[in-house]
C-alpha cells in the first residue's frame, strides 16, 4: 500500500516521503480500515516537527483524524493508532473508540466532525459553561478548530465575534455564522470587543493560537468570563498573569481533548451523538475547504502548518 512516512522530523514538506509499504497488522482490540478520507489536523504538523506531546517512534505516519471502512463494511470515523496514521490507503485503529460515521455527511465531513468539534463541544460546554445570550469570541474564527467552535456557538444561542487575519478568512468568518468578524491584520482587537459588548468584553473566549491572541483575550474577557485554552497554534505559549486573573475576576481552563478519551470516554460517545444529531438537522456542518488526493497530503500538512488555510483540507486516498 502507499502511505505518507516521516523518517526525520522537520517541516512537513521535507519530513514526509510517499512510501510503498506493507499494510499494518492488527494488534489486540485493533481493526484494520480502508481509509475514506483523512484530515489535516495543526497536530499532523507538529508530529512531523517531533514537537506533538506524543512522539511515535520512527518512521511513522501522519494523519491523526480519519473517515474509515472496517473491514466487515461499517463506515467509521476515529484516531489512527499511531505510528500508522491515516495519511495511508489503510490504517489501525483501537476497536473500542470507533464511532460510526453520521450519514448525512460525506467521508471528508465525517472525518472532521470527530477532534474538532468533540474539542469545541467539550470547551463551550463542559469547562466554559457557554449560556445562552452570553457573548463568544472565538480566535482563528476560520479555521478547522475555530469554525466548529463558531457553529458550535451559534448552535448553544450565543452571540459570536470571530477574529480572523485578512479579507479572506473574514469573509469564511461570516460566511460561517459570525455576528461581528474582526481583522487581526488590520482592526484593533480589544478595542473592537469592547465596541461590541458596551464595555463588558466577551464572556466566553476560545482561543486554540495563544501567543499574542491570549494577551488581546486577557484584556478583553468580561468580569466571571472564562478563557478557554485549546493549543497554541500561534506558535508561542503564553504565560498568564494570574495577579490579572484574580484582580478582574475571570477563569482560565485548559482543553485537551484526547484525555477524554481515557478518563471518560462515555462522555465522548454522547458527545458524538448529539454532534450527530446537529448535523443531521443542519445545523453545524464542518467546512471542507478543500478536498486531496494522497499525492499532495505533505503539501497539505504543509499549507496548515504555515497558516495558510479555511476550515479543513481532506486527504482523499
Amino acid at each position: 500500500m502507499k502511505a505518507w512516512r516521516v523518517h526525520r522530523n522537520g517541516e512537513p514538506s521535507e519530513a514526509m516521503r510517499l512510501d510503498e509499504t506493507d499494510r499494518p497488522a492488527p494488534g489486540a482490540g485493533q481493526v484494520l480500515l480502508k481509509v475514506r478520507a483523512a484530515n489535516v489536523n495543526f497536530p499532523d504538523a507538529l508530529l512531523c516537527r517531533g514537537e506533538y506531546q506524543i512522539r511515535p517512534p520512527l518512521p511513522f505516519t501522519p494523519g491523526v483524524e480519519v473517515c474509515g471502512e472496517t473491514e466487515d463494511g461499517r463506515r467509521v470515523i476515529g484516531n489512527p493508532a499511531l505510528p500508522y496514521g491515516g495519511f495511508a490507503e489503510y490504517t489501525l485503529a483501537d476497536e473500542a473508540a470507533l464511532l460510526p460515521a453520521p450519514d448525512s455527511l460525506d467521508d471528508a465531513e465525517a472525518a472532521a466532525l470527530h477532534i474538532g468539534y468533540q474539542t469545541g463541544w467539550f470547551g463551550l460546554h463542559r469547562r466554559a459553561r457557554l449560556r445562552e445570550g452570553e457573548t463568544l469570541l472565538v480566535h482563528a474564527a476560520a479555521g478547522g478548530v475555530g469554525s466548529a467552535a463558531v457553529q458550535l456557538g451559534k448552535a448553544a444561542g450565543a452571540r459570536v465575534i470571530g477574529v480572523a487575519g485578512g479579507p479572506d478568512k473574514a469573509r469564511t468568518a461570516r460566511e460561517l455564522g459570525c455576528d461581528l468578524v474582526v481583522d487581526r491584520h488590520t482592526d484593533d482587537v480589544v478595542a473592537a470587543v469592547k465596541e461590541a459588548t458596551g464595555g463588558r468584553g466577551a464572556d466566553v473566549v476560545y482561543d486554540p493560537v495563544g501567543g499574542d491572541a491570549y494577551a488581546q483575550s486577557a484584556k478583553c474577557v468580561a468580569f466571571e468570563g472564562r478563557i478557554v485554552v485549546v493549543g497554541f497554534a500561534g506558535g508561542a505559549i503564553p504565560a498568564p498573569a494570574l495577579n490579572h486573573a484574580l484582580v478582574k475576576n475571570y477563569s482560565i481552563v485548559g482543553l485537551h481533548w484526547g484525555l477524554y478519551n481515557r478518563m471518560d470516554p462515555a462522555a465522548v460517545r454522547d458527545c458524538h451523538e448529539r454532534l450527530t444529531r446537529l448535523a443531521a438537522e443542519g445545523v453545524v456542518r464542518p467546512l471542507i475547504s478543500a478536498r486531496v488526493p494522497l499525492k499532495d497530503a505533505a503539501d497539505a500538512v504543509q499549507r496548515v502548518a504555515d497558516g495558510r488555510t479555511t476550515g479543513r483540507l481532506a486527504v482523499i486516498p
